[in-house]
């Protein structure tokens, strides 16, 4: 598995976690200040997309995770 594919699956898996957690219509809802992680990971999305910079993707690398893009 790349680097690009763990993060695809990292931010998905906090995106619907967060709004599981923060939609008050969820079965599993604690508080509404959860929507503000799902806007952080989104804005992180946003921002590596322009400057081709990622934090989690640093912290893959170090871990020893294969570099490359995500091929169908």
């Amino acid at each position: 598995m790349t680097t690009e594919r763990v993060i695809r699956i990292a931010a998905g898996l906090f995106v619907l976690v967060s709004l599981a957690l923060g939609a008050s219509g969820s079965p599993l809802f604690v508080s509404a200040n959860w929507l503000w992680f799902t806007a952080f990971v989104g804005a992180n999305l946003l921002q590596s997309g322009f400057t081709r910079w990622c934090l989690l993707e640093k912290i893959l690398v170090r871990l020893g995770v294969r570099e490359g893009a995500v091929h169908a």
